[in-house]
């Protein structure tokens, strides 16, 4: 086996080698710009009592969930040929290992061999083919999800499997031919660690990726990453800045030049991940705590900084929308023991109730033309994405499915809305944690079936404010894992 040290090539991976026997020596060659990987790989099999492949790996410990958009290029030769995610005990051709694989023929299988030389066992999907797959361990049990790019997953679990805990985990190419090699492309490749059982994110270490979404694709694209946590990245009206919270400040993060500018926001300095643009590009509401006043507060200062001007006279008031005409701004409140959708003026004053439902109702957002504010809210059982007129009337459910849907994001074209979803069993209907399976998941804006446009490792501080780029054409977010160093 011969081991090629090009780290400095491989993005995420730490190496790359063939395994078994390959007439065709394999490679994997990574674009930085765009983030995707080309791998060539033969071999004869991944099954049986050895394998004969190409990989390319990371070493890993403890659980993971590793996610990847995949696909084959051409036709092929045999329709066995395998591209997916594997786990390996080791390098050897007869190691224990587990694998989430897509067949050229678009079976969709989970495979492992539980001991070395050992026989392969199988566990099939109930789909065929998928170009989103993910392998996710949670000690000896190993799941497999599949989907079809905008479908939710379909998964399968086997257990029992001990393969240690340190594994090479990683991408693998099999052409099914041992003289003739295939090449695959594969990008929004993401490797998380996820938090353990007591996680607490205020000591924990817990990275954030910065990522920029493309809606019509879903191709995606980390801009920035830290061992730290930073949440909701606003854009801004003239598409060259996203500013989101850290550590209680605001930054601002030059899309060009790739650097942070802190906002001055004064002696307001215990900003959440609720902040939103005036429409006219030239203002910044906040909600932030203070040390004297632990309920959260509304404000407003210039886009570039200055002294903030306090809007709300009590808290707690959890600041989502800004009215397109720029006179008012929607937050959600705590009043008497239940939280509701409230409307004031920016000037401050008295605040006006837009909803009476008994239950939590959030993630108030106006509409470009100013008719409508969406908002999520649990009265129907679970939390789904509803719509009101800008006075508060003719209240409607958009969204009605297993899942709970947080924080509806509308299109600056107004032709569609985006929102983060809670993977069933993921949360209870009131609640969005952070370090949670999600997707980001776009409908058209009168309702329709949503389409999952990202699937990934996340929940609070995801996209909880106005993330759209100005031409409608991409979302900015945060995507959440352990970090790795």
């Amino acid at each position: 086996m011969a081991v090629r040290q090009d780290e400095s090539m491989l993005g995420q991976f730490d190496d790359q080698a063939d395994i078994g026997m390959a007439g065709v020596a394999g490679s994997c060659a990574y674009d930085p710009v765009r983030q995707i990987y080309t791998i060539t790989g033969a071999g004869a099999n991944i099954w049986g009592d050895r394998d004969d492949f190409y990989f390319v790996w990371k070493r890993m410990a403890g659980n993971f969930i590793v996610t990847a958009h995949v696909g084959f290029v051409g036709d092929g030769a045999h329709a066995h040929r395998k591209l997916g995610w594997m786990a390996r005990a080791g390098l050897d051709p007869a190691a224990p290992h587990v694998s989430a694989v897509v067949h050229g023929d678009g079976l969709l299988a989970l495979q492992f061999r539980r001991s070395a030389g050992a026989p392969t066992e199988e566990l099939r999907v109930d789909l065929h083919g998928a170009d989103v797959i993910q392998l996710e361990r949670q000690g000896t049990s190993y799941s497999m999800s599949a989907a079809r790019f905008g479908e939710p997953f379909v998964s399968i679990q086997a257990g029992d499997l001990d393969l240690g805990d340190d594994l090479y985990v990683g991408l693998a190419v099999c052409s099914h031919v041992a003289d003739q090699a295939e090449t695959a492309h594969v990008h929004n490749v993401r490797l998380v660690r996820p938090v353990h059982e007591q996680f607490d994110r205020r000591h924990d270490p817990f990275g954030s990726h910065l990522e920029i979404l493309d809606v019509t694709n879903g191709d995606r694209q980390i801009i920035y990453s830290a061992d730290d946590v930073f949440e909701a990245p606003n854009w801004t009206r003239d598409g060259a800045a996203l500013i989101y919270n850290r550590g209680g400040r605001l930054y601002r993060f030059d899309l060009a030049a790739h650097t942070h500018e802190l906002i001055d926001t004064a002696h307001v300095v215990g900003n959440n991940n609720d902040h939103v643009i005036s429409f006219d590009g030239t203002m910044l509401a906040i909600s932030s705590h203070s040390d004297t006043e632990r309920d959260s507060i509304i404000y407003t200062v210039p886009l570039q900084g200055g002294t903030p001007q306090r809007v709300t006279p009590h808290g707690p008031s959890y600041l989502h929308g800004w009215s397109p005409d720029g006179n008012f701004l929607v937050y959600t409140g705590l009043r008497n023991g239940d939280f509701d959708i409230y409307r004031i003026s920016v000037e401050g004053g008295a605040e006006t109730r837009l909803t009476t439902a008994i239950g939590l109702d959030d993630g108030p957002e106006y509409t470009p033309d100013g008719r409508y504010i969406y908002f999520n809210s649990v009265r129907s059982g679970r939390m789904q994405i509803w719509r009101m007129k800008a006075d508060g009337s003719d209240q409607e459910q958009l969204t009605d499915d297993e899942y709970n849907n947080w924080f509806p994001h509308v299109a600056p074209d107004a032709t569609s809305v985006i929102f983060v979803s809670y993977l069933v069993g993921e949360v209870e209907p009131s609640d969005h944690p952070p370090a949670r399976r999600v997707y980001l998941r776009m409908m058209p804006l009168d309702g329709g079936t949503p389409r999952v446009l990202a699937y990934l490792y996340g929940g609070q501080g995801t996209m909880n404010v106005p993330s759209w780029s100005p031409d409608s054409r991409y979302v900015a977010f945060v995507s959440n894992t352990v970090p790795f160093s």
